[in-house]
């Protein structure tokens, strides 16, 4: 499909992606949460320097762990609000939705909205990004008859 003629997504697959990412969040808070208890595994384990890098690894991990699971947390909010926003337009019949904060505010949510919506009117909505209305270069593997 060429810009500007609007585009779909499969909402199963970008659901597909949900799951398998908040599961990496609980792994990853997780290991946030009980890295201490990794390095006592380490205790009788090990000598003095490898349980004193073990540790200060298991540290600076589990921080890292953390900052990934509360990134990855706000990314799987913002699919979830993506994939409703995407829903609804299609359902509303908005032509090459583009899922900008504004246009995502503009959808009619709840009775009251959606009475808005039918009696009010519809609002006008930002057109999809300039990258998606540009043509493409031709394709060369195409025979021009």
């Amino acid at each position: 499909m060429k810009p500007g003629e609007g585009y779909r997504i499969e909402w199963t697959s970008v659901r597909k992606m949900i799951d398998p990412l908040e599961e990496s969040v609980v792994a990853a808070r997780n290991v946030k949460d009980h890295r201490d208890r990794l390095a006592a595994h380490l205790q009788g384990n090990a000598t003095f320097e490898i349980l004193d890098s073990g540790k200060g690894f298991l540290t600076a991990w589990g921080f890292g762990m953390g900052q990934v699971a509360d990134h990855a947390t706000e990314v799987a909010a913002r699919l979830h609000e993506v994939i409703a926003a995407y829903m609804l337009a299609e359902l509303l019949g908005v032509q090459n939705f583009s899922p900008t904060a504004d246009n995502i505010s503009k959808l009619p949510i709840g009775d009251f909205g959606k009475w808005t919506w039918d009696n009010v009117g519809k609002p006008t909505f930002d057109p999809p990004k300039q990258f998606l209305q540009e043509e493409w270069p031709p394709d060369p593997t195409e025979v021009s008859a």
